[in-house]
Formats: structure tokens, C-alpha cells, sequence
């Protein structure tokens, strides 16, 4: 499809406007940028209120201009001053900027950038007044992001995809405040890969404890929003997550997360032995077969790193059951499942988020944060792993009817 050409403005109706000043002095504040928008703004106005009168009243009764009241809006430039036009009846309420709207389309999209971005309400009235001289109170921002809780309900009951071949979950720990305690909670997670191999975050769980109750509720949600069938879950250890699971998905293959051991065996690492330690697990992860697997893990153990750093084995041999099931993948699909560069990424934006904060106030507070940055990271996600087609053909064989592209 050829790309729309975008509209320009003629260049004689620009030297028209600009004849006889200087062009710096029309992009500054007050000058000819801001006059074109609010002459713009007051005609939209007033071809609105045209158009309301045309229409008529509902019960018959004659309605008429009434001349204009002055309005202050904050725009992403400063402040302008408006006249809006009035009805008689009162019954006019612009389209273009409400009755009680005190801020120009577009300034609270710039407000929800800045927050979910990780800048709090004091930095974005900070930001605001030394960049826009616009003085806007922390209320003021709290209530334009508050605004996003509508949005985050409605994605949290959106429908979702029938089969997710692949669905990680992964819990982030951060501190609210709850009857006037700071409590530690776990925010949960949820992370589908598609049958095209593209990704999407399925959701948000906030609990305090987990448990078999808390994981049934969260499947049989997943199920009530068109999830019929995920072959390969991929957890870290969840408590009561395999027996939720397989009530509701029974055919379902619980895998244990390669990823986060990894994860929390460099963390026990220092810096200067990270990319040695990290190249010697990959014999152990990367082994053709179970028993393979576990006489590398003893050759990790008896080796210089092992002896270094004993509390790696101990972790590995503690969830090794849980690994055993992984090795059952042809190596595509073991790729696939332990090469989550999008996914590690997305966590560590959110994990930044939440350290950037301290604490909550309140739960939504949470889930109004993390779902502005995930909906900034997510952008990013536009093509599936390089690694999918192989793979692809590898769920096609293991999983047969069950794997459906279409």
C-alpha cells in the first residue's frame, strides 16, 4: 500500500504569516504558534456550537448564541486563553475541549509518557514548570493517571487467544502501603507466545500469598477469556501452581524456568566471573538428554566455579526435577524457552519501575505503573523470536492436533 502523503502548508502562507517577524520569536511562548492554535481552537469551538443550534432542542424549545466566557487551557506549550461561545439554554458542551476539560487534547497523553516512564508526580510538575513554565499540582497528574485504571480494567477482561503454545509467568515483589502497614506483595506476571510467535502480556495478579486458590483463580480467568489449551508453561517455582494448573489445563506441560535459575545463579556471581560462570551452565542447560545434563552440573560442582561458588549447585540440584522435563524438548524448542531476551528486558523495565517508586500507596497505584510501562515495552514487540520457525515445526510434532497455526 503506497504511503498517504502527509498535508503541508503552502510555503506562500507561510511567508504570509511570518512576513515582518521573526520565525524564533513564533515558536516561543505567546507568539504566532500559540495564535494560530487558539484562533483554530475558537473556530472549531464555534463551528461546534453552529452545528448544536442547527440541531435543534430534544424537547422543542428555542435555544440561541449567548455570547462567551473565558477559559484557561493547559496546552504542551504553556497556557491559553480562550473564548468559548455559549448557548442560552446551556446545553452546549464542546467536543474539542469539555465543559470541565482544563487541559488541550494531547497534554495528558504527554503527563502518562513522562509517568510511565518511571518519573514520579513532584518530577513530572517539576519537568513541567521548568520546561513549559505550566504549574500543574501532584493531585493534578495523580488524577490524569488515575484515568488509566479504566484502561487497565478493561485489558485485564479483554478477550484473549484460544492456544498459547508457550506461557510464562514470573512475579515481581514490591511494598504497599495497607491499613497504614507497608506489606510486601507479589505482582504476578502472565506472558503468551501466540502460534505465530508473537508475544503479549495476558495479565495482572496482585496477592499477598500465593497458593493453589490464588493459581486456580488466575487459570480458570484465563479460561474464561478464550484461553482453551497452553501447551508449555514455564514457571520459577510457583507454589501450588502445577495442581491449579492441571484442573483446568490438564494437558498442559509444567516446565521449570532455565531462565531464572540462571538468573539467580549469576546473581550470586561478582561481575568479573559473570561471563565465564554464565558460559560454563550453558553445558549443563544445553546437555542432549537428562542424564547428560546432570554429569555436567557434577562437572560444574567439582570444577573451579563450583568450588567458588557452591550455592549454584546447591540451586540447580534443588530444582532438578523440575529441569528434568526439559531436556524431553528437541534443542528448537529448549532455545525458545531459555533465549527470552524480549522477556528478560520487559522485566527489568518493570523491576526499575518498581525500585524507582519505594513503595505504594495502594495496589491499584501497582497496577496503574506497571501496565503504563508495559504498554510503553510492549511497542517493541513486532516480530517473533528468530528461533519460532524451527521451533514451530517442532510443536507441530510433539503436540499434534493440539498445535494449530490458523
Amino acid at each position: 500500500m503506497p504511503r498517504r502523503k502527509q498535508p503541508t502548508i503552502p510555503d506562500e502562507l507561510l511567508d504570509q504569516l511570518l512576513a515582518g517577524s521573526d520565525a524564533r520569536a513564533a515558536l516561543a511562548d505567546g507568539g504566532l504558534l500559540d495564535g494560530l492554535k487558539k484562533a483554530l481552537a475558537e473556530r472549531v469551538l464555534n463551528a461546534e456550537l453552529d452545528h448544536h443550534l442547527e440541531g435543534g432542542e430534544p424537547d422543542g424549545r428555542t435555544n440561541g448564541r449567548n455570547g462567551y466566557g473565558g477559559k484557561t487551557v493547559l496546552t504542551g506549550t504553556g497556557r491559553l486563553d480562550l473564548q468559548v461561545p455559549r448557548d442560552r439554554l446551556a446545553t452546549f458542551d464542546p467536543q474539542l475541549i469539555a465543559k470541565y476539560q482544563r487541559r488541550f487534547p494531547g497534554f495528558d497523553d504527554r503527563i502518562v509518557s513522562m509517568y510511565a516512564r518511571g518519573m514520579s508526580t513532584r518530577e513530572i510538575q517539576g519537568h513541567l514548570r521548568e520546561l513549559y513554565g505550566i504549574e500543574v499540582s501532584p493531585d493534578l497528574v495523580s488524577a490524569v493517571t488515575d484515568a488509566v485504571l479504566d484502561e487497565v480494567a478493561e485489558w485485564q477482561s479483554r478477550p484473549l487467544e484460544a492456544l498459547y503454545p508457550l506461557v510464562f509467568l514470573d512475579a515481581l515483589r514490591v511494598k504497599v502501603r495497607d491499613e497504614g502497614t507497608v506489606r510486601n506483595k507479589a505482582v504476578y506476571v502472565a506472558i503468551g507466545v501466540r502460534a505465530d510467535g508473537t508475544k503479549e502480556v495476558l495479565g495482572l495478579w496482585i496477592e499477598q500469598t500465593e497458593g493453589a486458590k490464588f493459581w486456580l483463580r488466575v487459570m480458570t480467568e484465563l479460561r474464561e477469556r478464550g484461553v482453551a489449551d497452553i501447551l508449555i508453561a514455564v514457571v520459577d517455582g510457583l507454589k501450588g501452581f502445577p495442581e491449579a494448573i492441571a484442573a483446568v489445563f490438564p494437558r498442559t506441560q509444567v516446565q521449570a524456568c532455565v531462565v531464572h535459575l540462571i538468573r539467580n545463579s549469576l546473581g550470586l556471581v561478582s561481575y568479573k566471573d559473570r561471563k565465564a560462570v554464565a558460559a560454563a551452565l550453558k553445558e549443563i542447560y544445553r546437555a542432549r538428554d537428562a542424564k547428560a545434563g546432570e554429569e555436567a552440573l557434577e562437572a560444574f560442582a567439582e570444577g573451579p566455579w563450583g568450588r567458588k561458588y557452591p550455592a549454584i549447585v546447591q540451586s540447580w540440584r534443588r530444582h532438578w526435577a523440575e529441569v528434568i522435563p526439559f531436556y524431553a524438548f528437541p534443542s528448537d524448542v529448549r532455545r525458545i524457552i531459555y533465549t527470552t531476551n524480549a522477556i528478560e528486558a520487559l522485566n527489568s523495565k518493570l523491576r526499575r519501575a518498581v525500585r524507582a517508586r519505594g513503595h505504594f500507596p495502594t495496589d491499584d497505584a501497582v497496577l496503574k505503573l506497571l501496565f503504563l510501562v508495559l504498554n510503553l515495552a510492549t511497542k517493541e514487540w513486532r516480530m517473533p523470536a528468530r528461533e519460532w520457525s524451527a521451533a514451530k515445526a517442532q510443536f507441530a510434532i510433539l503436540f499434534e492436533d493440539r498445535f494449530i497455526t490458523n
